[in-house]
């Protein structure tokens, strides 16, 4: 496993109440993980935890990566590790141009302009379009997420922490989603993946539901998905939504089941 979490629990920043309450589970190198759940489960807290953000300190358990534990490690020296953090709102650095901005992370300066326009072409930007303008407010907001995508990317880490990549962005639609994050997996990173569209985890080899801070089930992630329609009462969203290049995960009258209480998960 890339990325392991032992037993750990996160706590409200006035330590009254437990968000996380002893979570396990691991994050294989190379895949896509998805963390799923209802609003306000933790979802978030839990990525910024791992990133190491100020203020989101577990109370108890550990944080591995590549086996090392990481836990009193700071945000610095998480990223130094190779993990990086894609936030929900993309970056507003008013007035860099795009090509300054994604040359920024990017540590070995030699080709950096082969690297910048891969970068751009790996989240669907035309080069030629895109690299010479600046970030202000003639880009629209799902113009800036790409570009924070590519920044990140050209960054090379070994694990990617996506918060709610899709957050408020229409423009960014779920075929584009699962074409960008395939791109980005052929180039052996791996993604952390925290949505709150369930469709979207699709693209996700693995999945973790998550449930008002408690940790349900990790499998693969059709599997999690349907765990997580059957706590929400959600069937006809689980059949429509649960198909993986045309075809069903699971037969309707498996899933009608599940729901029925013929099927255990």
């Amino acid at each position: 496993m890339l990325l392991e979490l032992q037993e750990l629990s996160i706590p409200t920043l006035d330590n009254k109440k437990i968000i996380i309450n002893k979570t396990n589970f691991g994050v294989k190198e190379g895949s896509i993980h998805a963390i799923i759940g209802p609003n306000g489960s933790g979802k978030s807290t839990l990525a910024y935890t791992i990133m190491g953000l100020q203020n989101y300190i577990p109370s108890e358990g550990k944080i591995l990566f590549d086996g090392k534990n990481i836990s009193s490690l700071n945000i610095t020296e998480r990223a130094k590790l190779g993990i990086t953090l894609a936030w929900q709102e993309p970056a507003r650095i008013e007035g860099l141009s795009v090509r300054k901005y994604i040359s920024l992370g990017i540590k070995d300066k030699t080709n950096l302009e082969e690297k910048i326009i891969e970068a751009l072409e790996i989240v669907n930007l035309p080069s030629e379009r895109y690299i010479d303008r600046f970030i202000d407010e003639t880009l629209s907001g799902g113009e800036r997420k790409r570009i924070e995508f590519a920044a990140v990317v050209a960054m090379r880490p070994r694990l990617i922490i996506l918060d709610e990549p899709d957050s408020g962005l229409d423009v960014i639609i779920t075929e584009d989603f699962f074409n960008i994050f395939n791109k980005i997996k052929k180039l052996d990173m791996t993604i952390l993946l925290i949505t709150h569209r369930e469709e979207i985890g699709m693209v996700a080899d693995y999945g973790t539901l998550i449930w008002h801070g408690e940790t349900l089930v990790t499998d693969e992630f059709p599997l999690v998905m349907l765990r997580y329609c059957k706590k929400a009462g959600l069937k006809e969203f689980c059949k429509r939504t649960l198909y993986r290049n045309g075809k069903a995960c699971f037969p309707e009258d498996y899933i009608d089941r599940i729901f029925s209480g013929e099927e255990n998960l």
